[in-house]
């Protein structure tokens, strides 16, 4: 772990970043000891700190520090945090603020094969998500509507839908999600609340690439059990199909096999 490019453990207890979650996050992947697809966790990071009105701290300083992990993980996972540092007691920031810079490393979690071949099994969380657009999108570190949503169930499911408080269907806990429809691909608009995925966006681009249609939307828990597949996606499991949704079986359409092959490739 490194904090402010030095080996630490510890966090000043008045960082904004414990006390008000008021800063941002991303998970990269790393591959032969390079962070991928650095640009892409970089622009959004960029745009969350413009939203939350502090400045990023320098990209080649990341990068540095980015590889120093990626050194020690060259297959692994690096959690990149920004905080807008310590600060005096109270919700106003500080004036001129200090970021905090937390940069983590850690193995790839072991997960079955058989998740991303066969699909894994799902369910539609009770928990719902705030809509809030000026937050909508960033990967903020105020993640307590995923975890209590992740409470609601053991191993029996491999991931949660969330649904925002107009009943309509926004993300995963820690995945965003896709449905294909004649041969189509729709997910959900992401514009009042929920995270602006990197692996969502390379979808999206490798469907234009294919010349598959793929549309924004509205999309309510109905409209789930209507299409002809359904898949899940983040930097870490790359695709899952989703195989049962509340006890009910999925197709999984070849589409998502296709895919998930080009998304393997780590220029697309």
């Amino acid at each position: 772990m490194l904090v402010n490019g030095r080996p630490a453990l510890l966090l000043p207890v008045n960082d904004r970043g414990l006390q008000y979650g008021d800063g941002l996050f991303e998970t990269l992947r790393i591959r032969q000891g390079r962070p991928a697809h650095w640009q892409r966790h970089l622009e959004r990071l960029r745009e969350g700190c413009r939203r939350l009105g502090f400045e990023m701290p320098d990209a080649v300083v990341l990068e540095t520090e980015a590889r120093l992990i990626a050194a020690e993980y060259p297959e692994g996972i690096l959690k990149l945090m920004v905080t807008r540092g310590s600060g005096p007691r109270g919700y106003r920031p500080p004036v001129a603020p200090s970021p905090t810079r937390i940069l983590t490393g850690s193995p790839v979690p072991d997960t079955p094969p058989g998740w991303r071949r066969d699909g894994v099994q799902v369910r539609i969380c009770r928990m719902r998500l705030s809509s809030n657009p000026a937050l909508a999108g960033i990967k903020h570190l105020n993640r307590l509507e995923q975890v209590l949503a992740r409470s609601e169930w053991d191993d029996e499911h491999q991931e949660g839908l969330m649904l925002d408080g107009e009943h309509r269907v926004v993300e995963g806990t820690m995945s965003n999600l896709f449905l294909i429809r004649d041969g189509a691909l729709l997910t959900p608009w992401l514009d009042r609340c929920g995270v602006a995925g990197i692996t969502r966006g390379r979808i999206m681009d490798i469907a234009a690439a294919m010349g598959v249609a793929c549309t924004q939307t509205r999309i309510g828990p109905q409209d789930l059990f209507r299409a002809d597949g359904l898949l899940l996606c983040n930097t870490l499991i790359g695709i899952w199909p989703v195989r049962c949704l509340e006890g009910r079986p999925l197709p999984v359409p070849d589409l998502v096999r296709e895919l998930q092959r080009r998304l393997e490739n780590p220029d697309q």
